[in-house]
């Protein structure tokens, strides 16, 4: 079976690696074009895809518009009978129904629960125990194509969303594979999804609004926010004070402590020797790494030693 394979990050690379590694024949590799990358713009940086695609050997295509005939025309050429997409963008009709027996998708989450750009983020985010991986045929819609299969993972309390994008990655190599298998073995057939919980059924793309810290929320809301977002894009807030021009101030981990106070929300305090705790409603939240605008990501500890006047400033 020739496959055609669609992806961009290191998430993607596991499956198709795992694709290469069991002797599946890779006709034609897509990935997004080079992204300009530097202060100046003026270097080209590869996706892990393409890196991957070339340290191997593989064919590959980089369009910048997935609908351009002459793109179209070389996937007729190569002449794939199954497409495999792991995170990668929307595809046009006439790109997924030209292999000879459709194209399915490896996403990040128990579908229909976290639909879109950012499933394994908001299923942090969001407090949720388990997350998973499911393949799907695609269709005109984002996530919606029947289901092939699914995997789930437990996620602890304290994982972050590299800890499970990592876990994540390697099961849906798995899954890919075993798709593949039940789908060359005839036993796999497409089924229908179940109505989405609207609470749950949507992971928009993250931006600067949604990934700032709201520190009117509950300690456990906080750090699942920060533990979502961290390594990449990472939570984020404002250090303010009097005389002192805002700076912000990105948050990679931290411990919630639910406690009664009478304290403003937003007052920094240094309640224990390895933090920088924000007053929070209900309780606190300890900073335990952080990185200063500027400066390199460090230890709230190490910041707080050369640093004692940082207390004397909020966050917003």
């Amino acid at each position: 079976m020739r496959i055609a394979f669609f992806g961009t990050p290191d998430f993607a690379v596991a499956s198709l690696s795992a694709l290469v590694e069991a002797g599946r024949e890779v006709c034609l590799v897509v990935t997004t074009p080079d992204k300009p990358v530097g202060r100046h713009q003026n270097h080209l940086q590869p996706s892990s895809v393409k890196t991957y695609a070339l340290e191997h050997g593989l064919p590959l295509a980089q369009p910048a518009d997935l609908s351009d005939p002459d793109f179209v025309g070389l996937l007729g050429q190569v002449e794939p009978d199954l497409g495999v997409v792991v995170a990668f963008r929307k595809l046009p009709r006439e790109v997924w129904s030209l292999p000879r027996r459709g194209t399915f998708n490896v996403h990040g989450s128990l579908l229909p629960l976290y639909r879109g750009a950012a499933p394994i983020n908001w299923a942090i985010i969001n407090g949720e125990k388990e997350t998973g991986v499911t393949t799907f045929m695609l269709d005109d819609h984002i996530d919606t194509g029947g289901v092939l299969l699914s995997r789930s993972l437990a996620i602890g309390d304290d994982d972050t969303f590299g800890e499970v994008y990592d876990r994540l990655s390697h099961l849906g190599a798995r899954l890919a594979l075993d798709t593949l298998r039940g789908i060359d073995e005839g036993t796999l057939r497409p089924v229908p999804q179940a109505e989405p919980n609207p609470e749950r059924s949507r992971a928009p793309k993250l931006s600067r609004d949604n990934t700032r810290i709201d520190w009117t929320r509950s300690p456990r809301e906080i750090h699942n926010l920060v533990r979502g977002l961290s390594p990449q894009p990472a939570a984020w807030t404002l250090l303010e004070g009097e005389g002192v021009q805002a700076q912000q101030l990105k948050v990679f981990r931290t411990r919630p402590r639910p406690a009664e106070h009478r304290l403003p929300v937003g007052m920094l305090v240094a309640e224990t020797r390895d933090a920088l705790s924000v007053v929070v409603e209900g309780g606190f939240v300890d900073i335990l790494e952080l990185q200063v605008a500027g400066r390199k990501r460090m230890a709230a500890a190490d910041l707080l030693r050369g640093n004692q006047s940082i207390l004397e400033l909020k966050v917003k």
